[in-house]
């Protein structure tokens, strides 16, 4: 289908949409500019450029800020882009906002990655009705529907979990350790796939969880979260957090206790952002699962095959890594993240 097919549709689709809620759409916010793509610029129908709207969660951890930069990065001007960039706070009703906006504008491509995994099917159905091709990056979403996006780029947390619980079974099965979780944002993929995967790799070990709770993958609800582990349990053997931020913010509530992470509690992490590799390779995180944050070059990749109208993957895995304190020690001198 051609781009100017595909445009005129979606024009069409935004002008009845305009008219049937008036009032909804004059209420709504139009997303931030990002990077060179800024907004108004010259019609893609008119030029080679591909207009790409994303929706990023927010930037609640320094792995969704290197994912924000690689994005920003490859998807300039000078790489034949125009992107449309918005920060949906982690709210999900922003990020659907955000979406519709795109759709109203006649973007090219719409890209985003999802808050939670549940509650898409109305607006992607928009997307798809208006002819605009969706990528999903980093988190899926859940529907029957798969006709609703072209492809999804991102890691798989169900085996970044199970890495992770592995390692914690060779490590200390027989040693009757007590686990506490600081879980991600309720709901999101990432949390559940990583809560389901740790959960099957340690099955059948004497390591017991005792409590888990979300940390929203930040450091500051980490540490909160982590705080009223220590005020109600005092044998805290184990901690494994959904990702690093919140593994930085448990270092920071156990410090202030008294105790030495990576010792008297050991410290599983999710994604290998610097700040948790330094952790690592000083001791105070045990291992690290890696989540790589760098998906600009897929997701430009994509789009310019969807736009050509070419077949593209339905499922694109990024390789992940992981690290124990020697491997994090040998990987910082040249981590892009």
């Amino acid at each position: 289908m051609s781009k100017n097919f595909r445009r005129a549709g979606a024009a069409l689709f935004a002008a009845a949409l305009t008219a049937a809620s008036l009032v909804a759409c004059s209420s709504e916010q139009a997303p931030q500019s990002g990077g060179d793509g800024g907004g108004g610029g010259e019609s893609a129908a008119a030029s080679d450029t591909i207009v790409l709207g994303f929706s990023q969660v927010g930037a609640e951890s320094g792995w969704r800020a290197a994912n924000t930069k690689s994005i920003q990065d490859t998807l300039t001007q000078e790489n034949g882009f125009d992107l449309k960039f918005s920060d949906a706070q982690q709210k999900q009703e922003n990020q659907i906002q955000a979406i519709r906006s795109y759709i109203q504008q006649g973007v090219d491509v719409i890209a985003f990655s999802p808050v939670v995994e549940t509650g898409w099917d109305a607006v992607l159905e928009e997307a798809k009705a208006a002819n605009i091709p969706v990528v999903l990056t980093d988190r899926a979403v859940n529907s029957d529907d798969d006709t609703l996006y072209e492809s999804f780029i991102g890691s798989d947390f169900v085996e970044e979990g199970k890495r992770a619980g592995e390692w914690a079974k060779e490590q200390y099965d027989g040693e009757g350790y007590k686990m506490v979780e600081l879980q991600g944002t309720t709901g999101s993929a990432p949390a559940n796939d990583r809560k389901e995967g740790f959960g099957e790799a340690i099955a059948g070990s004497d390591i017991e969880l005792i409590d888990s709770q979300t940390g929203n993958f930040t450091r500051t609800e980490g540490k909160q979260v982590m705080e009223g582990f220590l005020q109600k349990y005092d044998d805290i053997d184990l901690v494994f957090a959904h990702n690093d931020d919140m593994g930085l913010g448990a270092i920071e509530a156990i410090e202030a206790a008294g105790k030495v992470p990576g010792e008297d509690i050991k410290i599983i992490t999710v994604d290998g952002v610097k700040d948790g590799m330094q952790a690592l390779a000083d001791g105070k995180i045990n291992y690290i699962v890696e989540c790589n944050p760098l998906l600009g070059p897929d997701l430009a990749e994509i789009a310019k095959k969807v736009v050509a109208g070419e077949e593209v993957e339905k499922r694109i895995v990024v390789k992940d890594e992981a690290f124990d304190q020697e491997a994090a020690k040998a990987a910082l001198p040249d981590r892009q993240y």
